[in-house]
């Protein structure tokens, strides 16, 4: 199994309830959902001329198409090589449930790493029981994916973003027909970081004891 890998960094989580945790984030590429406020939407094509040399990636000092196809171990191998000392991995994208993501907990979970995938619920959830899911169920999207049941039952985090009362409604919609379980932790984010959208987020977080993600990495302006 070969990954298409667009970004391997270590950082610190910025979102859901891992907020603050070291972090190595394996981003792979591509992705068909169009969510339209999307800060990845560099990750959306995979084309074969944009497939390079794991290097080039690496190399890379702003974000783009190209991407560098890589085995587990390889992967393994690349994190070892960088020094990265994190032992949570958030594999995220794109949309990372469109690959079998089996291999890279059979490969990091012995050596102690904690995985997390970061998903729309769109694909099928292909990994070990012990990986943390957090699905940010994308509803109505211009790809016309429907977010899975399945996909929502597995979701140990719901990371869902807001910007107005309406997304609130189709998010109890949502739950309502494709219920998560019952002690899957529920996060709400406001979109862009705009106010009115924090507002309301704090407001319904408050009165349902949700929680509430403020995508750190962005108030502080790291990656």
């Amino acid at each position: 199994m070969l990954y298409p890998v667009n970004e391997l960094f270590e950082t610190i989580q910025g979102e859901g309830l891992y907020t603050g945790v070291p972090a190595i984030f394996l981003r792979l590429q591509g992705c068909p959902v169009g969510c339209p406020w999307c800060d990845t939407q560099h990750t959306w094509s995979k084309t074969a001329e944009n497939a390079v040399d794991f290097g080039e990636v690496i190399a890379k000092t702003g974000p783009d198409e190209r991407y560098g196809e890589l085995s587990a171990a390889a992967i393994l191998e690349q994190i070892q090589h960088l020094g990265f000392t994190a032992k949570h991995i958030v594999i995220t994208g794109g949309e990372p449930c469109m690959y079998d993501l089996r291999p890279l907990a059979e490969v990091f979970e012995p050596l102690g790493y904690q995985l997390q995938i970061e998903t729309s619920g769109t694909f099928e959830v292909l990994t070990s029981d012990a990986t943390w899911v957090t699905v940010s169920p994308k509803v109505d999207m211009p790809g016309g994916y429907p977010v899975l049941a399945s996909a929502m039952q597995r979701a140990n985090e719901l990371k869902y973003p807001i910007a107005m009362e309406k997304h609130i409604e189709a998010f109890d919609a949502l739950l309502a027909e494709k219920p998560a379980k019952a002690n899957a932790v529920i996060c709400l984010q406001p979109i862009s970081q705009r106010p009115r959208a924090t507002e309301l987020a704090i407001k319904v977080c408050r009165e349902r004891n949700w929680r509430l993600s403020v995508q750190l990495h962005k108030y502080l302006a790291i990656e």
